[in-house]
């Protein structure tokens, strides 16, 4: 099965251009959100860092401002 098959609301994370995509928030945004030491939706495969879905939709819901 090939990853871009699966939709983006079924994964349990996304990549930032999935994030943006899903979020209509900008890459740069979301990088910086990752880059903060209190971030707790990445998860980091070897170097590459994606972002747990459902933890990332969590951190929306509370934050009225980015």
């Amino acid at each position: 099965m090939n990853n871009e098959n699966v939709p983006i609301w079924n994964k349990a994370c996304l990549t930032i251009q999935e994030a943006a995509e899903y979020t209509n928030i900008g890459i740069n945004s979301i990088e910086k959100m990752l880059n903060n030491d209190n971030c707790d939706f990445t998860l980091f495969v070897g170097r590459k860092r994606l972002i747990k879905q459902r933890a990332f939709e969590e951190f929306l819901a509370r934050v009225s401002e980015i």
